[in-house]
C-alpha cells in the first residue's frame, strides 16, 4: 500500500467524505460519491482488502474502525439521498431507498427430479431384500463394458449398443475407453473385486449414440441388479422380480416371463407385468396386449462367471436391468421421455 492505514487516516477520510456529502445537492452527485467510497473498487473497500498489510497488533482495531466507518457512510448516503428526493418530489414525506410497498418474494421449495425419485423408490424396494447399492464409472473400459460380459469385438450383439467412444488411443493403437452403454459393467467389476455371496444394485447414467424421439434418449438412467451365490436358481429371480413389481406398481400385479437374448445371461428373459391401467384387458398404455415390459433379466452366463475367476460349477446367479425413465413413464403416465431433460419446470414441479 502506498498510504499508511491507521486511525488518523481513517479519521481524515471520515472528515473528507462528510464534507463532500454536505456539499452535494443532486441525486447523481450522491450516487457518484457512494461509488467513490463504497463501490467494489472504492476507497473504503480498497482499505478493507488491505487490512492484512497492517501490523498484527493494530489489525483488529483498524478493521473495526473501517467497518464502523462503512456503516456510518451507508447511513449518511441514504439520509442525504432521502433529503434530496424529499425536497424535489414530495415535500413533507420521507422517501426511503427501500420500497416497502413491494410484495415479498416467495421462497420456492425444490423437489426431487422424477428420475431421482424413481431411482430412490427402486432402491428402497430392493433394500429390504438384502441388496447393497453401489455405483460405477460413467467412462468405462471396453473390457468391462463388453468383453467380460461375453461380448467380444466381433460379436454381432455389439450392434445393439450405439456407442460413444472416447478419442484416446492406448499403446496398441486401440480405443479402449467409452461412455458406458449400460450399467452391466459393474457386474464384472463387483465380482472381480469380491467373493460371493453378492447381492448388489447399481443405479447410474448410461449413454447411447442414437436419435432422440418420444421413447429414446441419448442418455438415460438404468438400474442393474446382480445376485451370485451357491444354489441360486431361476425361482430366486422370479421371486425377487415379483416382489419388486408388487412394491412399485401395486400389490396385485401379475408377472410374465418370455424368452429373450442378452449375451451375458443364459437363459435370458424379458419381464412384463399385467397392465395396471386396464387390468390386463388391453389399452393404449399396454398396446392392447394387456402386458407392459419393465426389464430384461436372466441367469448369469457361465462365461461371465469364469471370466472373473468364479467356478460356474459351484456358483450361479441372476441379473436384471431396467430403464428408470421407462418405469417413471409407466408409473406416472408420461408419454415423452424427452420431458425428463427439457428443464421445463411446469413438468418437473408435478413430481
Amino acid at each position: 500500500m502506498s498510504e499508511v492505514l491507521n486511525i488518523e487516516k481513517i479519521a481524515e477520510i471520515r472528515a473528507n467524505v462528510i464534507a463532500e456529502i454536505s456539499k452535494s445537492s443532486t441525486e447523481e452527485e450522491i450516487l457518484k460519491l457512494r461509488i467513490k467510497y463504497l463501490g467494489r473498487k472504492g476507497i473504503i473497500s480498497k482499505f478493507l482488502r488491505n487490512v492484512r498489510d497492517v501490523p498484527i497488533d493494530q489489525r483488529k482495531v483498524i478493521g473495526q474502525e473501517l467497518n464502523i466507518l462503512k456503516q456510518k457512510l451507508e447511513m449518511l448516503f441514504e439520509e442525504k439521498l432521502n433529503e434530496i428526493l424529499n425536497a424535489s418530489v414530495n415535500p413533507g414525506k420521507e422517501i426511503s431507498l427501500k420500497d416497502v410497498s413491494l410484495p415479498g418474494r416467495r421462497k420456492t421449495i425444490g423437489t426431487l427430479h422424477p428420475t431421482s425419485k424413481i431411482v430412490r423408490e427402486i432402491c428402497n424396494a430392493f433394500l429390504p431384500m438384502g441388496f447393497q447399492v453401489v455405483e460405477g464409472p460413467e467412462i468405462e473400459l471396453d473390457r468391462y463394458n463388453f468383453e467380460l460380459l461375453n461380448i467380444p469385438k466381433d460379436h454381432p450383439s455389439r450392434d445393439m449398443f450405439d456407442t460413444f467412444w472416447v478419442d484416446w488411443k492406448n499403446n496398441n493403437g486401440e480405443y479402449p475407453l467409452l461412455m458406458r452403454t449400460h450399467t452391466s459393467p459393474m457386474q464384472a467389476r463387483v465380482m472381480e473385486s469380491s467373493e460371493p455371496p453378492i447381492r448388489v444394485l447399481v443405479p447410474g447414467k448410461v449413454f447411447r449414440y442414437e436419435a432422440t424421439d418420444a421413447s429414446h434418449e441419448w442418455h438415460f438412467f438404468q438400474v442393474e441388479g446382480l445376485v451370485v451365490d451357491k444354489g441360486i436358481t431361476f425361482a430366486d429371480l422370479k421371486g425377487t422380480v415379483y416382489e419388486f413389481a408388487r412394491t412399485i406398481f401395486g400389490s396385485d400385479r401379475k408377472i410374465r416371463f418370455r424368452c429373450d437374448y442378452f449375451p451375458f445371461v443364459e437363459p435370458g428373459v424379458d419381464v412384463s407385468i399385467d397392465c395396471f391401467v386396464c387390468e390386463g384387458k388391453g389399452c393404449r398404455v399396454c398396446g392392447k396386449t394387456g402386458w407392459i415390459e419393465i426389464m430384461g433379466a436372466g441367469m448369469v452366463h457361465p462365461k461371465v462367471l469364469s471370466s472373473v475367476g468364479y467356478d460356474p460349477e459351484i456358483y450361479s446367479g441372476f441379473a436384471f436391468g431396467m430403464g428408470v425413465e421407462r418405469i417413471a413413464m409407466l408409473k406416472y403416465g408420461i408419454e415423452d421421455i424427452r420431458l425428463f431433460y427439457s428443464n421445463d419446470l411446469r413438468f418437473l414441479k408435478q413430481f
